[in-house]
């Protein structure tokens, strides 16, 4: 069950679940300021799509969020749950409760694409092993897998291979939100595709909420509800694609607009 307990008025006047609420983050590393007075609102059941140049700090947040990287202030509450203020069993319910595919999947290369689903299983659950098994398999078939693929190792494996083995291991507790850091980086077009149809159809089944951060203009308009671009160390605008396309800030209309951006107008235009 999804633990929330906060509500927001968006901009189109309805009221929604906010799963992620990020307020005033300030995150530096000694005279570098990466994140000052960011903020940021991530809805139940949406798939938000978190952009910006290389080297702009999208990965930093991601890993604040985390609780890899400490933040100098700001407040960050995640599935109700203020993380600053969460003891040690609050803060357990709230890690089980989230999946992340890591870019390039960070699979163990020491193990089968059985057993990194496991991880998570064996870190925070005391289940069967035959138990575990099952559920690890019924995981492979969500992220359109073949059973023959359970015992192969990384190495084994093709690209987008990889990346639906690591989508299967960050789905392995039935999360409430999954957070994808670049998924589609490194597959053909083909595969970048069908990767957005599964994170779609994943979405609408499992009733998830998703946090991708990716360069890719295609994911961009076919799987995120929500764009939100970050720029000057703070979230410089978030909306649809139209209000991308209406931003007069001149990295997103370069980005946005530019010749590799076409077809984004083409469909923004209808």
């Amino acid at each position: 069950m999804v633990l929330i307990d906060e509500q927001r008025e968006t901009q189109t006047g309805e009221t929604r679940d906010v799963v992620l609420s990020v307020r005033d983050v300030t995150v530096g590393f000694g005279d570098t300021v990466v994140l000052d007075g960011l903020s940021l609102d991530v809805y139940r059941g949406e798939i938000l799509g978190f952009v910006g140049a290389s080297g702009s700090g999208k990965s930093v947040l991601l890993r604040t969020i985390l609780g890899l990287i400490r933040k100098r202030s700001g407040m960050i509450r995640l599935l109700g749950q203020d993380l600053d203020k969460a003891n040690d069993e609050q803060r357990l319910k709230v890690d089980m409760r989230q999946g992340v595919l890591f870019q390039h999947g960070a699979l163990f290369s020491a193990l089968t694409v059985l057993e990194n689903i496991q991880v998570p299983m064996r870190e925070y659950l005391d289940l069967p092993r035959a138990l575990m098994d099952e559920l690890a398999y019924l995981k492979l078939e969500l992220v359109g897998l073949p059973r023959t693929a359970a015992p192969k190792f990384p190495s084994e494996l093709s690209g987008g291979m990889i990346k639906r083995a690591a989508l299967a291991r960050a789905l392995a507790l039935d999360p409430d939100i999954v957070f994808l850091d670049e998924p589609t980086s490194g597959l053909d077009p083909i595969g970048a595709a069908e990767f957005d149809e599964l994170v779609g159809k994943l979405r609408d089944t499992m009733g998830l909420t998703v946090y991708m951060v990716t360069h890719d203009l295609d994911s961009l308009l076919t799987a995120c509800d929500r764009i939100a671009v970050l720029g000057g160390k703070r979230v410089l605008v978030d909306g649809t694609v139209d209000d991308m396309l209406a931003c007069d800030d001149p990295w997103v209309k370069a980005y946005f607009r530019g010749k590799r951006a076409r077809q984004i107008d083409r469909s923004a235009r209808g």
